[in-house]
């Protein structure tokens, strides 16, 4: 590209410790996108970010390069306030599946751009393609028409939006400069923003299973993505929510899609459901659909009562091609040929169930990846007998490992077992949502 930027007096500059202006970061990103920086000196520049750090001007001034790197649909067409849901990843985290649909039926628009599973984290487009036939790859035109139509639709980020953060992405996670807040903060609110929204409620987990392990750190994350989003103009909420446990009783794609199914229908294990309720109560409020929460969560609850966001998610499986029996009827959702009981090796409650441990049990059963080029196995996965706080009897059944044959179910049994704390003494009741961040 023609010009005088100079990318080597960029890397130096923020080395010594120096903020960028924000026409700076935009050439950096528009240089980069287009070939004129190597990679070699942006993941210099990488680095140099994650040692010294952006400020909120940097940071929302990266977002917005990254945002306008690619195409940033408008969705003109949808009157509706349309909001989402970003969660920063965990184990068993299936509510995206039970909150889009529950949302839209309540009467607010969810365009929703999810990603895939990788390492000890599950993804909402691997349970979502649990159902034959679903595609998440969309052009812009049938997805603004599907949530036009519907209210909601859930799909893949194509390579139109926000190309920066992919390919900046890609270094990060071979440059060890993936954990740093402004860096995290453009990379989600970049793919957000570029959906059209005009609100985002965000689930920041905080545990064991969670990319940040405490809740300082989770709410250091939390607050910078929540003030970078309103200097973007939109509407942000975050909640802290619990990851020293897996959601619900189901972790892999066709377990958890069918437990999502079931809060559909208005069941469903209670954390999974109040948690999907809480943030369902969020967007409402975001979007001025409801004035106040408890007015918004008895609009959530009916939803699921009277069926209507059941009928949501049905319908939008059908536009987006997926086999609605496998909906209506969750059991011809793919099953696995080999499954293997593992039992309480004492008697007592459950203090603690490790999702950590049994995130990567579930990859190593084939329900996840540790590549992002990698398939999974969407029968693979591992069912909860028992959670937190349950009391348990010497060999009774606390677990149920799926997966494709004999030799790996038997493989990951210790590890399974490994992941249960059980004493004599009855746990603290375990709290969902920690904390909420509106500023």
């Amino acid at each position: 590209m023609k010009g005088s930027f100079n990318a080597v007096e960029l890397i130096r500059s923020k080395r010594d410790g120096h903020a960028h202006s924000a026409a700076d970061i935009a050439n950096l990103i528009r240089h980069f996108t287009a070939g004129a920086v190597t990679d070699y000196q942006m993941s210099a520049w990488l680095m140099a970010a994650y040692l010294r750090g952006l400020n909120d001007g940097e940071t929302v001034a990266l977002t917005q390069a990254m945002l306008h790197s690619g195409k940033v649909l408008k969705l003109a067409s949808i009157t509706a306030v349309k909001v989402d849901k970003h969660s920063t990843g965990g184990v068993g985290d299936k509510i995206s599946l039970c909150l889009a649909p529950m949302v839209a039926a309540c009467g607010v628009a969810v365009p929703m751009i999810s990603g895939r599973g990788l390492g000890h984290t599950g993804g909402t487009l691997d349970k979502l393609e649990a159902i034959a036939g679903y595609r998440v790859e969309l052009d812009a035109k049938r997805f603004e028409r599907v949530v036009r139509e519907v209210g909601v639709s859930m799909i893949g980020q194509s390579r139109e939006l926000a190309p920066a953060d992919r390919r900046m992405y890609a270094l990060r996670d071979v440059t060890a400069t993936v954990e740093c807040i402004p860096l995290i903060v453009a990379s989600i609110l970049s793919k957000k923003l570029a959906e059209g929204i005009d609100g985002l409620v965000l689930d920041v987990k905080v545990g064991r299973g969670a990319f940040m392990k405490d809740v300082k750190s989770a709410r250091a994350l939390a607050r910078a993505l929540v003030r970078v989003g309103h200097r973007a103009g939109k509407r942000v909420i975050a909640l802290l929510t619990d990851m020293s446990a897996p959601i619900g009783r189901t972790i892999g794609n066709a377990l958890e899609t069918r437990e999502a199914i079931e809060v559909l229908r208005g069941t469903g294990p209670a954390d999974t459901r109040e948690l999907t309720l809480t943030l369902g109560a969020e967007m409402l409020v975001l979007a001025g659909a409801e004035r106040t929460l408890p007015a918004a969560r008895i609009r959530c609850e009916r939803a699921l009562s009277d069926g209507s966001a059941f009928e949501r998610f049905t319908r939008m499986v059908k536009a987006h091609g997926g086999d609605t029996r496998m909906v209506e009827n969750p059991e011809r959702l793919p099953s696995a040929k080999a499954k293997l009981r593992v039992l309480a090796p004492r008697a007592g409650f459950i203090r603690a169930c490790d999702p950590y441990a049994l995130g990567l049990a579930c990859v190593a059963l084939g329900a996840g990846r540790t590549r992002a080029d990698q398939a999974v196995d969407p029968s693979a996965g591992i069912e909860l007998c028992a959670q937190r706080g349950d009391h348990v009897r010497r060999g009774q059944p606390i677990a149920v490992m799926h997966a494709r044959s004999k030799g790996l179910v038997e493989s990951e049994a210790a590890r399974v077992i490994s992941a249960f704390e059980i004493s004599a003494a009855e746990p603290t009741a375990r709290r969902v949502v920690l904390e909420r961040i509106s500023r």
